[in-house]
């Protein structure tokens, strides 16, 4: 049996994830394997890392910051989160990035992005947590028009979302067959047709496949929706959501609504950690952190 861990995107949404997150990190949950797609890539890091507290902590210190998200970072540079602050000084120097410890910890992890040529996703194992590891996380979180293109050894790649939001496919392929997905989204949520499909034709006038799955993208999420839902009915995954929709913007700038949510997830992880601990048969004493 591989137990594997799979994490939705959905930006700040992400507080949500890092929540739960934290929870089974202080009550010894391990996966054999974890997949993140965009906020599931750059947050879910801190699991292989073993950093609880982290993502949280760098979010309510630098939300407000113009120099970790700014329409003015957009307007210089293209990018929404602004790429020299976020994946360099904030890891590497303002709030470290344990690359010793994501690199000497087995689970494999593994990153969601989508080919901006092809529109197709390409999955990625991160092994170091160096550069170019981080880089991966990058092309994974990139929004579309929000965010430029991520060039990685000639090829260009954009969010990871926009190709496969929830890659639990993916994971069963590989041989993960005891899993946990992490949602962002309330049950029974389905993603409506993108309303700013015009305005991502335009922008992506040169990435036509890349357009393309974004007009299907509302298909492909609510189809793997119902196989998610048929998977929990037969007892083949556990799911974990939120309640009840987070309500909470892509680029929220109060540490205030970033700890409402990260506090929605983990009064959600303590309720869900004994059934995760009995579902993948971990043989461990559980100590509630309330």
């Amino acid at each position: 049996m591989k137990t594997g861990l799979i994490l939705e995107g959905g930006a700040m949404r992400g507080m949500f994830t890092a929540g739960v997150l934290d929870v089974m990190m202080e009550n010894g949950i391990r996966f054999d394997g974890a997949i993140g797609v965009s906020a599931g890539a750059v947050f879910g890091c801190n699991y292989k890392s073993g950093q609880i507290g982290r993502v949280i902590r760098y979010n309510k210190r630098f939300c407000a910051d113009k120099r970790y998200c700014s329409f003015g970072s957009w307007l210089k540079t293209g990018d929404l989160y602004n790429v020299d602050f976020d994946y360099r000084v904030v890891p590497r120097e303002l709030d470290v990035f344990d690359q010793d410890a994501y690199r000497k910890n087995p689970m494999e992890f593994y990153v969601v992005a989508t080919d901006a040529h092809t529109g197709k996703a390409v999955y990625r194992r991160l092994d170091n947590g160096d550069d170019q590891d981080i880089l991966w996380m990058r092309a994974s979180a990139s929004m579309p028009l929000l965010s430029r293109m991520v060039e990685i050894d000639g090829g260009a790649y954009s969010d990871g979302g926009s190709a496969d939001s929830v890659p639990l496919r993916y994971f069963e392929e590989i041989g993960y067959d005891r899993n946990v997905v992490l949602l962002t989204q309330p049950p029974h949520f389905r993603k409506e047709k993108n309303k700013l499909l015009w305005l991502l034709k335009i922008g992506l006038r040169n990435y036509p496949n890349l357009y393309h799955a974004l007009a299907v993208r509302h298909l492909r999420y609510n189809e793997t929706m119902e196989y998610i839902e048929q998977a929990e009915k037969e007892g083949r995954i556990f799911v974990i959501r939120p309640p009840e929709a987070l309500k909470i913007g892509a680029g929220e700038k109060d540490p205030a609504e970033l700890e409402r949510v990260y506090q929605i997830g983990r009064k959600e992880g303590e309720r869900c950690l004994e059934g995760v601990a009995i579902f993948l048969g971990t043989n461990t004493h559980l100590s509630f952190h309330r």
